[in-house]
């Protein structure tokens, strides 16, 4: 066990390397386009869908609430889909029950677009997630720039810098943008328990090796309030995996890749949760 601990305490090298890279990469694009311009953009959007009211509306309902992810690849998986159009996949999974979207927008590592997310959005009515790797002002406002309804940020990536976590979750929140804030282990879970939030992801996916166990969620959820939302990550794909989840509670799901490989991505949304 002390072996974990001490892995816990340690930013993933791949996290690592991808912030490295995304703060080249803020500098690039405040060198293209102002946080000025950004703020008069986001300015000019119609108000943010309700992400958080939408997940809600779908558990009160009895019902799974499922995040379906728009993702075309990823470090440890490479290309996932190669036949990849965002606009048929965010209307099938609209048309499947989905609360939410998620459209990964990080180029280098993921090869997403922010014009993925523009896209999809434009092609349903359900709120849309900014997936990303967000740790800088800019970001926020570019998010609500291209029309995203919520952020996700990661706790991995603030743990020297929980002010800076503090004031990205209220920045969104002023914008009118809802915040997944992801953890992956019970050090990460206090540090987001203490922005007072209405959602919580946990991430069962160890980034330090890219093993997934539900255990992750299981082994955390004493510690949050029943009234905080618990966005399972991760790791589900299969009908037992989604029984045993609500077994716990847990009704809230952010699934990616078990959709992604279907060649219709929606049809495996209502086999996996109808």
């Amino acid at each position: 066990m002390l072996e974990n601990t001490e892995l816990n305490t340690k930013t993933p090298d791949v996290l690592v390397k991808i912030l490295s890279r995304k703060r080249e990469e803020i500098a690039e694009r405040s060198a293209v386009t102002s946080i000025d311009d950004l703020k008069q953009q986001a300015a000019l959007q119609t108000a943010p869908r309700g992400f958080v009211e939408a997940m809600n509306a779908k558990v009160a309902a009895g019902k799974s609430a499922v995040i379906a992810e728009i993702k075309k690849a990823s470090p440890s998986k490479g290309v996932i889909r190669e036949d990849f159009d965002p606009v048929m996949i965010a209307k099938s999974y609209a048309d499947a029950g989905a609360a939410c979207l998620s459209v990964l927008t990080d180029r280098d590592y993921f090869q997403g677009h922010e014009d993925y997310l523009k896209a999809a959005r434009a092609a349903c009515d359900i709120p849309v997630i900014r997936k990303d790797f967000i740790i800088d002002p800019y970001q926020v406002y570019e998010a609500r720039a291209i029309g995203a309804d919520c952020i996700l940020l990661i706790v991995a990536a603030f743990i020297e810098q929980t002010d800076l976590l503090k004031s990205l979750y209220d920045l969104s929140q002023s914008l009118g943008m809802d915040v997944l804030v992801e953890v992956h282990n019970a050090e990460e879970l206090e540090i987001a328990l203490q922005l007072d939030l209405p959602m919580v992801g946990i991430n069962n996916r160890n980034l330090h090796n890219f093993a997934t166990s539900l255990n992750n969620t299981y082994q955390l959820l004493d510690s949050i309030a029943d009234d905080v939302l618990v966005v399972t990550e991760s790791g589900i794909h299969s009908r037992e995996d989604v029984a045993a989840m609500r077994e716990h509670q847990v009704n809230a799901f952010l699934v990616g890749e078990a959709f992604m490989r279907a060649p219709i991505p929606g049809d495996e949304l209502t086999a996996l949760f109808d």
